[in-house]
């Protein structure tokens, strides 16, 4: 049986999995992580999805701040964009401020306004810009990245984008600025806004190109021999090699394995529908498949117990 490929490679640092929502993303993912800890690899498993379902993975309560697992080397986090974006407002109030304050016609109330505002998106550009930043930091070999379901983990690969665009619309804003002063006044000296423009539009550029990395990052699709999960799949393959972003290991969770349960052996003949279109669809990836197991997977013992069937004989290149 295949093991999942790759994840010793050294340029390797960040791995995210992902999929539909149910298919076991959570738990892999966990289990990579414990995976990798267990090889020496100083390991830093992340969680984006607002559920945070690696604390009850792990068996131990994680929070927003960097803690140990008690899996040896394995610390995780569990990343709140609401924070983070929370945080950024408040670090950058001032600039933020003089930002609409030169860059439009809105009063002091208009500008509370839209401070106080949840700026759909944004939050979560905060929370994948902490992700790039602990990358780039490099106190970790390997980061071990839990998205939120298909959807969700989309939307966020796309705001980078989308961010760059407002950052060119609020230049472009800056820049009448600041025709505007070096008519009336001769001059123009650069301000906290201008090098707050700078530093985001440096962070976009850095999520974007270890993103896009195939040595540095890779994307791990989790699945279930299920018509709608593999569909699902099939839209989230296209969509991430749109993005420019490495796939190359598909895991098929659950699948039954029983040779005794009738029940069970009417199952898998199913299944194998399922797993064969995923083959012949996805014929140019590593496909692992997992059996169902017999108990919810959770805490050290489950973990490696499942990261020993999943990762542990995978090849280190392909």
């Amino acid at each position: 049986m295949n093991a999942v490929c790759g994840l010793l490679d050294p340029p390797l640092k960040l791995i995210l999995f992902g999929g539909k929502g149910g298919v076991g993303k959570t738990t892999l993912a966990s289990c990579a992580a414990v995976y990798l800890a267990s090889m020496g690899k100083k390991t830093l498993l992340i969680s984006t999805d607002p559920a945070h379902s690696i604390s009850d993975s792990l068996g131990v309560e994680i929070g927003c701040d960097m803690k140990n697992s008690g899996i040896g080397g394995l610390d995780a986090i569990e990343i709140s964009a609401e924070k983070e974006f929370a945080a950024f407002k408040k670090r950058y109030d001032m600039e933020l401020r003089s930002l609409f304050d030169t860059g439009s016609y809105l009063d002091r109330d208009d500008v509370d306004s839209i401070l106080a505002l949840q700026m759909p998106g944004m939050d979560e550009v905060m929370g994948l810009k902490q992700v790039i930043d602990l990358v780039m930091e490099g106190r970790y070999e390997k980061h071990v990245m839990d998205t939120a379901p298909t959807g969700h983990a989309l939307r966020l690969l796309h705001l980078p984008e989308l961010l760059d665009e407002w950052i060119k619309v609020v230049s472009k804003m800056r820049w009448k600025y600041r025709y505007m002063v070096e008519r009336f006044s001769g001059g123009y000296r650069q301000d906290a806004v201008d090098g707050l423009l700078v530093s985001m539009k440096k962070s976009v550029r850095h999520i974007v190109e270890i993103l896009k990395d195939h040595k540095a990052c890779e994307f791990i699709v989790v699945t279930i021999p299920e018509d709608m999960a593999i569909r699902e799949t099939a839209r989230l393959m296209d969509s991430l090699k749109g993005f420019g972003i490495r796939v190359r290991n598909l895991i098929i969770n659950n699948i039954c394995s029983s040779a005794t349960c009738p029940f069970c052996m009417e199952r898998r003949r199913w299944q194998e529908i399922y797993i064969r279109s995923a083959r012949e669809r996805f014929n140019d990836l590593n496909i692992v498949e997992v059996p169902l197991q017999p108990r919810e997977v959770k805490g050290p013992v489950d973990l490696r117990r499942l990261a020993g069937i999943a990762f542990a004989d995978g090849c280190h290149t392909i």
